[in-house]
């Protein structure tokens, strides 16, 4: 099975699933306990902490662990909304956001919050002009995501924060996508918030962490006893957060590996001699993530081409949207024709995809496009 669908998940790292290993077995210590078993665990949180602080570029204590991205960014959704309604009740967003910004968006205009959806260019690029317009004395939060899951095109993120700051309006970006593939710093960025998924950097499922800017305070999604300096109630999941710990400092090392790039550019360059006009790139031709394609086979659909592709696993779509038979609403946003657009496949690479895996798909295809 040759697995092409890292921006789906990842599959954990040995490194990371080594270091978990000892905390199955001990360190089972309740970290708010004053005995030496929770001072033992304490410990293993303090250091993971750091270890993911280390690869945003912030301060340990801008750190909030979390059971992943949906619920890092639910909590900064609600949060503001609840705590900053007294200032206004507005919301931007983008028409590409992933489900765990659009849903959370459209929960918030049920109980009397006002949201804007800012569009985007046919790469599937905001124009921070555009979100400079939408901005009123009502608006509390902006929100665009740091990179698209499906196109893999790559935000203004610094451009944007500038024009929030300059009204005083809270941003955030759900990173998920980008952390362990770009270099991100926060403060680089001007971000308030920022959202990390463990899943998409080769640590387990069920864990993420979501950077809050010191000075910041917000309601917290889930009440409780005061875990996490009071922002995230609910002991801590030990072993999980060792385990995203050690995927940033992997990950922090890595970054200056291009390796999947150039793969990645190797297998654009063979499609392009094997299928030429047949296929057209969706997203942007350079500013986007160094792993991910997103390609329509012009005349075919994407599903009926990945059920030819025997043994590949890819996708026509973000993994939320598995099984669509429609155009994506990502690619809908960008103005891709319908017939474009259902011909479209995701291929995302990673760690351990190999140049002989890409030689073999790009043989099947020949096999499939015609």
């Amino acid at each position: 099975m040759i697995y092409l669908d890292y921006n789906a998940t990842t599959p954990i790292d040995k490194a990371v699933a080594d270091a978990m290993v000892p905390y199955f077995y001990g360190f089972f210590g309740n970290p708010s306990s004053s005995h030496a078993f929770g001072i033992e665990a304490k410990e293993a949180i303090d250091h993971a902490r750091k270890q993911v602080a280390g690869l945003l570029g912030c301060l340990e204590n801008e750190i909030v662990f979390t059971s992943g991205g949906s619920e890092s960014n639910n909590t900064v959704l609600k949060g503001v909304a609840h705590s900053y309604q007294h200032k206004g009740k507005h919301i931007i967003t983008s028409k590409i956001e992933h489900p765990a910004i659009i849903n959370p968006c459209k929960f918030l205009e049920t109980i009397g919050f006002e949201v804007s959806y800012v569009p985007v260019d046919v790469y599937g690029m905001v124009n921070p002009a555009d979100v400079e317009k939408l901005i009123t004395e009502e608006t509390i939060l902006v929100t665009i995501m740091h990179s698209n899951n499906e196109t893999g095109t790559i935000q203004p993120i610094k451009e944007i924060s500038q024009i929030c700051k300059k009204h005083q309006v809270l941003f955030h970006t759900d990173a998920s996508q980008s952390v362990g593939k770009v270099p991100i710093n926060v403060y680089d960025l001007g971000v308030d918030f920022l959202t990390l998924a463990g899943h998409k950097l080769y640590a387990p499922k069920g864990i993420g962490a979501l950077f809050i800017k010191k000075g910041i305070h917000i309601e917290p999604l889930i009440h409780g006893a005061g875990h996490e300096s009071g922002r995230r109630a609910g002991t801590e999941n030990i072993i999980l957060e060792v385990g995203l710990g050690k995927a940033c400092e992997i990950a922090s090392e890595a970054l200056n590996n291009d390796e999947v790039q150039k793969l990645t550019e190797y297998f654009y360059d063979q499609l392009r001699q094997s299928f030429g006009e047949q296929i057209i790139l969706n997203g942007h031709p350079e500013k986007r993530l160094p792993n991910t394609l997103n390609i329509s086979f012009l005349g075919y659909n994407g599903h009926e081409v990945l059920n030819q592709l025997m043994d590949t696993a890819a996708s026509t779509g973000s993994a939320c949207h598995s099984g669509m038979t429609t155009i994506s609403p990502v690619l809908e946003a960008m103005g891709v024709a319908e017939e474009v657009g259902r011909g479209a496949v995701r291929f995302s690479l990673g760690r351990y995809t190999t140049k002989e895996e890409i030689e073999v798909v790009v043989s099947k295809l020949e096999k499939v496009i015609i």
